[in-house]
């Protein structure tokens, strides 16, 4: 193993601690600000599902999709080592001033601008790069649109009567219907294996997501049937310790999605210092070090980004962080499936928009929103910028 290589590693964990306590907002920012948990309380709750994401992402989807970003011929050590200089240096810039944007983004406009510096555009994989770029738009919009509905019915649920009892007996249906497509569990399917087969199935990383969001949004389906019945007092109890449920979610597909990305650079990394042959060659302490590496950077906290996600984007109330942690956490289970590295704070940041606006349009903060949009635009140029500035100083010495 090279010495470059070595130092390599330490950026990338480094990178993933970073990443860590840069996005710890997004995780605990509501369940902070509707002081569910106290800030010590939320980011061990939130340190512990981004851990606990190990377990259930098994595929690295997402990884695999980091790792092509550059074509395999223009990835070389120096390229990869300046792509982790730059984004190391943005994240630390943005946390500085409370930016929530995106190390995601980063990672990945600093991976390119390198390979960009190293050998030009077309050392570049453009499928990657566009899929990423496009779900700066689509995943929040998509976190925005699902946390709208879901503060809706919330919001009808109080109402007395058959029919919003319908609405929650009518999602309870499509959960069971869309998890048994999901697990493939028809009557059929079923009969062919044993008690302990398909308990495997269940309990399968990938499937195990899924069961989680069903059972998640199954349990919110049995309350919103009782909601007409309790009054803002006991409603908001029970919605306190739903947070609880919501915010693991988003936790946990905060460390599924976020930790993969670094999986992706220190495995083509291995590949370019002939340590393995493969992607599928990864061995297990590269993930292992990784959720580490998250998990004890959420555990260190991110109080000014915080700030800004929890209170300067809209008030949110205990129904509200409900709604948008679920949102949330069904945009990146989504998008993981779909293998995209999306950012969990445009993610988040979304959700809590889409919340707000059930209230009325003025209830968000559009001046805020408009200034964290252009950190998200700013990203990906400005990393790949400054990691072709980085190349250029590091290619003159190795």
């Amino acid at each position: 193993m090279s010495v470059l290589l070595l130092v390599i590693l330490v950026l990338a964990i480094v990178f993933d601690y970073i990443n860590g306590f840069h996005d710890a907002a997004n995780s605990i920012a509501t369940i902070v600000s509707t002081k569910v948990l106290t800030p010590f309380q939320a980011v061990v709750w939130a340190a512990l599902f981004n851990f606990v994401a190990f377990f259930i992402f098994k595929d690295h989807g997402v990884a695999n999709t980091i790792a092509k970003t550059v074509k395999d011929d223009f990835i070389t050590l120096p390229v990869i080592m300046s792509g982790l200089i730059a984004a190391i240096s943005w994240n630390l810039m943005t946390w500085w001033f409370g930016i929530p944007s995106s190390s995601s983004h980063t990672l990945i406009g600093g991976f390119a601008g390198a390979a960009i510096a190293h050998a030009g555009f077309h050392a570049v994989n453009s499928e990657p790069i566009i899929k990423t770029v496009s779900f700066i738009v689509l995943a929040p919009l998509m976190g925005m649109i699902m946390a709208y509905i879901i503060s809706l019915w919330f919001i009808y649920s109080f109402r007395r009567g058959p029919l919003p009892k319908l609405i929650s007996l009518g999602v309870i249906a499509i959960v069971f219907i869309l998890l048994g497509n999901v697990l493939e569990t028809d009557p059929a399917h079923l009969k062919g294996h044993s008690t302990n087969q398909l308990t495997n199935i269940i309990l399968d990383g990938k499937n195990f997501k899924w069961l989680l969001l069903a059972t998640i949004l199954t349990a919110m389906s049995v309350f919103t049937m009782f909601l007409g019945s309790l009054n803002t007092f006991r409603a908001t109890k029970y919605l306190k310790r739903f947070q609880l449920i919501s915010s693991a979610a988003f936790s946990i597909g905060h460390g599924g999605n976020d930790a993969q990305k670094v999986m992706g650079i220190i495995t083509v990394a291995l590949i370019a210092d002939h340590q393995i042959q493969s992607f599928s060659d990864m061995p297990v302490w590269v993930p292992l070090a990784c959720y580490t590496a998250i998990s004890l950077g959420t555990l260190s906290g991110g109080w000014k980004i915080i700030k800004t996600m929890g209170t300067r984007i809209t008030k949110v109330t205990p129904f509200e962080g409900v709604a948008a942690e679920t949102a949330g956490a069904i945009t990146l289970f989504l998008t993981e499936n779909l293998k995209i590295p999306v950012s969990t704070t445009h993610t988040i940041a979304g959700s809590i928009m889409g919340v707000g606006a059930t209230k009325r349009l003025s209830a968000v903060r559009w001046g805020v929103t408009i200034n964290l949009l252009w950190a998200w635009i700013l990203t990906i140029p400005v990393s790949g910028l400054l990691a072709a500035g980085v190349y250029f100083v590091v290619s003159r010495f190795i």
